[in-house]
This record gives C-alpha cells, sequence and structure tokens, in this order.
C-alpha cells in the first residue's frame, strides 16, 4: 500500500491552520497569567513596513506578519498527533 493512503491532506492541512489558530489564541489570553505567560513567548517575521505599488488607477499593499509562538508550536504538534490518529 503506497505511503498516506487513505489520509487526506486537507484534513492534515486544516487540522494544522486549527492547531496555529488556536495555539494562539490561548497563548494570548494566558498572557496575562505569571504561571502560564511562557506560551506567548515567541518571534515575529515579516514585512515592518508595507510595499506599495502604485500603477496610477490601481494601488496594491502588499504586507506580511506572521508571530511564532510557543502555544501555536504545542497546537501544530497536537494537530499531527490527532492528523495520525484519525
Amino acid at each position: 500500500m503506497a505511503r498516506g493512503a487513505g489520509k487526506n491532506n486537507w484534513a492534515l492541512f486544516l487540522l494544522l491552520l486549527a492547531g496555529i489558530v488556536l495555539g494562539s489564541f490561548i497563548a494570548q489570553a494566558t498572557s496575562g497569567i505569571s504561571a502560564l505567560s511562557w506560551l506567548n513567548y515567541g518571534q515575529k517575521f515579516g514585512l515592518t513596513s508595507p510595499f506599495t505599488l502604485d500603477l496610477g488607477i490601481l494601488v496594491l499593499t502588499f504586507a506580511f506578519s506572521i508571530k511564532i509562538t510557543i502555544g501555536s508550536i504545542i497546537g501544530v504538534v497536537l494537530g499531527i498527533i490527532i492528523y495520525h490518529f484519525i
């Protein structure tokens, strides 16, 4: 049988996305609690200022930023574990 046969890649993508969102939400919610504030520790990457492309009649603004926290990493790991058991 082929590797990964019967597994849906969209399910993995959605579980990873849900893990990132829920992990980040929990990290933000517990940032005020001293015992759990370590979940909000992380690093922010991306463009510090938006890039603007002015074409006369069309103006495009590009910006991208991502913040990786311990909570989001834990959420990704839990998403992968849940995917493994589905």
